[in-house]
């Protein structure tokens, strides 16, 4: 048996594989998100993903495969991207904003997935549950060395750098896991310039807030009205008068 990441396949073609196995997990996250992990079959996957029961065999031994390059799929992508969203932005504050930014959309992207990585990580054998788990401090590490450099910076006031990183990824991840609630009230972008104004800018110094409103000022990314508000007044000596009057934010 080859080492807990392995997933073999007969058929030897990359490209063929990666093909078909993207078409199989899609169909098997649908199913496990609406059904179950348990409950789902591996003919039941077949049917969704359109394909013959023999042929998911081809590229996977097994259910357990399917469910560890669902969930990989997802730590993957976060680990992937969001690096790749802070190739050339300076400004540690900026840096900060533009990861929680990549971490909501990767999300917004992978709502299934996420909700799934919840709900069936424990269903994966032992060491593969080892595996995502490293994946996911990995992920996480890169938003606290992101915070570690406002710090250090002087931009943000010492805080628990740990525990702070692990609020903004389940911020981040509760778009996905409450999106039945919060999609009625928020947009995406709104979402996560509330999300900066709660969980990043009370932890702001004032060298930090002038970062802040330079980031909301040229990223149309962070549109929240509340976030553009709150930094601009912080810019000003008329900072408690208009925090008193934050806009709630306008639903979705």
């Amino acid at each position: 048996m080859g080492s807990a990441g392995d997933v073999q396949a007969l058929v030897t073609d990359p490209r063929l594989v990666e093909e078909r196995r993207g078409q199989i997990v899609r169909a098997a996250i649908k199913l496990f998100s609406e059904d179950g992990y348990y409950t789902t079959t591996i003919q039941q996957i077949a049917k969704q993903a359109g394909i013959s029961t023999g042929l998911i065999y081809q590229y996977f031994r097994d259910k357990d495969d399917i469910l560890f390059l669902s969930l990989k799929m997802v730590l993957d992508t976060y680990e992937q991207e969001i690096p790749t969203q802070l190739a050339g932005v300076e400004h540690p504050v900026e840096r900060l904003c533009v990861s929680m930014w990549a971490y909501c959309h990767i999300v917004d992207g992978l709502r299934e997935a996420t909700v799934l990585a919840y709900r069936s990580t424990k269903s994966l054998r032992p060491d593969r549950r080892v595996l995502i788990k490293d994946a996911e401090t990995r992920t996480n590490r890169l938003i606290e060395n992101c915070l570690h450099a406002c710090v250090e910076g002087g931009y943000m006031r010492e805080v628990n750098e740990y525990l702070l990183s692990y609020q903004l990824v389940m911020f981040a991840h509760s778009w996905a896991l409450k999106h039945w609630i919060l999609r009625d009230h928020y947009s995406l972008e709104t979402y996560i310039g509330e999300g900066i104004a709660l969980l990043i800018d009370p932890f702001l110094t004032a060298k930090g807030r002038r970062g802040l409103a330079g980031v909301a000022a040229r990223t149309t990314a962070f549109s929240s009205d509340s976030l553009i508000t709150a930094a601009a007044s912080k810019a000003t000596p008329a900072t408690a008068a208009r925090r008193r009057k934050r806009p709630r934010a306008k639903a979705a």
